[in-house]
């Protein structure tokens, strides 16, 4: 069932048309007393996905979610994600639509990665400019203060490598919109960002816009040009176990919303009864994604957990191209 949160959240859209989405999302960041979504700090799931990639903690309790992967799910990937800095030295480049209060950027960007943000709300780009302030703040003072809000995730990041931190960027503007590229420092169109991380973005787009989602990630993904140069697009899905008659946002987002959606990306899902996505046999286009790790993380938000199992579920994709 939907909390109180996801209810009052819903409501606050119901008579919105989608034009005016970007406003309303604007209207709670200007507010700043109702935002469910800011858990004061990264999803555990994340930080311990960058803490072990080759082998990240997963769940010992099998997730009841239609479509989850089951306990003993392994995957065919090496690495489940690349490194913060390539074979020439060189930074790779993490995108973070929806960024929030930049949580995110803070840990990737600790665990060496260049890291970028993205808000469609001037308040919330704002908000995280401010915070990412105080952790630059932090870096360059050697202040204490900064280790991270959760467990001291930040420090002990920036103590698993030599890379040192990162760059950490917020950038204001649309995610379907070019606009906002010229701000992402050596962009050129034919290599893309070498992770994106969608956390409680997706789930926040009405349904309409999920196929454009779909097209778009891909289009951002920097393709693969040898196996150690590939685009990783890492997905927290959530809410998986909400009911999708509810409505949203979030929009209930089981396995299977990806699974669909990244088989031909930027061609319409099918959807059966009260709402609910259908899985369909149609083949993968060239152009799509591969699922190469899919798993229940060992923690979450709490909001994700439903008597005591984690409902939450990680799937990590890349082009097929960079795994045939």
């Amino acid at each position: 069932m939907a909390s109180q949160n996801q209810d009052r959240l819903r409501t606050h859209f119901a008579s919105a048309p989608e034009s005016t989405h970007n406003d309303r999302w604007d209207d709670l960041w200007k507010e700043g007393t109702f935002l469910p979504w800011d858990r004061g700090h990264a999803n555990p799931a994340l930080i311990d996905l960058l803490q072990h990639p080759d082998s990240p903690p997963t769940s010992p309790n099998t997730n009841p979610t239609p479509g989850a992967p089951p306990l003993d799910s392994s995957s065919s990937c090496v690495r489940y994600l690349p490194s913060a800095v390539d074979s020439n030295k060189t930074r790779r480049r993490v995108l973070i639509p929806g960024c929030g209060k930049g949580y995110d950027i803070a840990l990737f960007a600790a665990h060496g990665y260049d890291a970028y943000g993205l808000e469609v709300s001037s308040h919330a780009a704002d908000a995280a400019k401010r915070y990412i302030s105080g952790i630059v703040e932090g870096v360059e003072g050697e202040d204490k203060d900064w280790k991270g809000p959760l467990e001291g995730e930040y420090s002990a990041a920036l103590s698993q490598h030599e890379a040192g931190c990162g760059s950490m960027e917020v950038l204001l503007g649309d995610y379907f919109s070019d606009e906002w590229l010229k701000d992402v420092e050596g962009w050129s169109e034919d290599e893309g960002f070498d992770i994106i991380y969608d956390n409680t973005f997706l789930c926040a787009l009405p349904p309409s816009l999920r196929p454009q989602w779909a097209a778009r990630t891909v289009s951002l993904l920097r393709r693969p040009k040898n196996s150690n140069d590939e685009g990783t697009l890492i997905c927290l899905e959530f809410p998986t176990h909400k009911p999708a008659s509810s409505g949203g946002p979030p929009w209930s987002l089981p396995p299977i919303v990806h699974a669909e959606l990244l088989k031909q990306p930027g061609q319409d899902i099918s959807y059966g009864d009260k709402g609910v996505v259908t899985e369909t046999s149609r083949p993968e286009a060239k152009d799509g994604l591969a699922r190469v790790a899919h798993y229940t993380p060992q923690r979450t938000h709490t909001v994700g957990v439903v008597n005591g199992i984690v409902r939450d579920c990680v799937s990590i994709w890349r082009h097929k191209s960079a795994i045939s």
